[in-house]
């Protein structure tokens, strides 16, 4: 009933030592990933299919969620990753010389070549048909709390201090959070468009990192990252060509044995006007 992630989470991340400069490069290459199972695996079989390649092109490596730790000791040329989050910790180690000589990362994203279904609100049909206005509630109140955070992650990051633990903070970090956010209220009541919003995180980015060391900041980048993947022209849109793409991956995996209509697996009817 709400799409929260418009784009795929998932990647490929390779290092400038490594040569590999396209997803076909990948043959034959140590590919490290957490497991045969779950997003990393769907993402991975979709990305090697959109590029004509299938598992057997490249040395599958099962490496757990230690991504960063297994890349920059060299166990593995490239490794499927959440693209908001690792890739971002290997590039910071890299510029603190902690990553083998490795100097930056480039990541494929999955979303680049298949567009597909992934974090979303879930119900059933029995509480669609008994209680319709809580799901629209439910949807309304969600969709409220991810556009507040889009438009001003300032305040999100301030807000979630309280209920994320160990959510990194300094009292510098606070006033200078604090400062952004009220300051991100009041270009917000210009009514910016969507570009000149994405413009304003940019450029907050850009000034809190003149002031803030990288690990001061990497779960405040983390958030901006993700923000990247949860934005769209209209938050929460579900669309058929993305599910019928996501049952082809499944089916092809042999992870879905019988197809379904996948028009009856979601409604974009709850969402807000301001979505539609």
């Amino acid at each position: 009933v709400y799409e929260w992630f418009q784009k795929y989470p998932v990647g490929i991340v390779v290092s400038d030592k490594s040569g590999i400069q396209s997803v076909k490069d990948l043959k034959g290459h140590k590919v490290g990933i957490p497991g045969r199972f779950g997003a990393s695996y769907n993402a991975l079989t979709a990305l090697l299919t959109a590029n004509d390649m299938t598992e057997s092109d490249i040395d599958l490596q099962e490496i757990g969620y230690n991504a960063p730790d297994v890349f920059c000791v060299g166990a593995v040329e490239a490794a499927v990753v959440y693209i908001n989050n690792e890739p971002l910790q290997i590039q910071q180690r890299a510029d603190a010389g902690n990553c083998n000589g490795i100097k930056t990362v480039k990541v494929f994203a999955v979303s680049d070549s298949v567009d597909m279904v992934s974090n979303g609100i879930m119900t059933n049909e029995q509480t669609i048909k008994d209680n319709p206005q809580l799901v629209k509630d439910v949807v309304k109140a969600f969709d409220a709390g991810l556009r507040a955070s889009i438009n001003n992650p300032a305040a999100a990051y301030l807000a979630s201090l309280k209920y994320v633990d160990n959510l990194t903070i300094t009292d510098d970090l606070k006033v200078a959070l604090q400062d952004a956010a009220a300051a991100q209220d009041k270009f917000l009541a210009t009514n910016p468009d969507r570009a000149a919003i994405t413009d304003s995180r940019a450029a907050l980015l850009k000034t809190l990192s003149a002031k803030f060391d990288a690990a001061t900041l990497v779960q405040f980048e983390v958030l901006l990252n993700t923000i990247d993947l949860w934005d769209a022209d209209h938050l929460g849109l579900a669309d058929k060509t993305s599910w019928d793409v996501t049952q082809k991956v499944l089916t092809d995996m042999k992870f879905v044995t019988t197809p379904i209509d996948v028009e009856k697996a979601f409604t974009n009817d709850f969402l807000p006007p301001e979505s539609k």
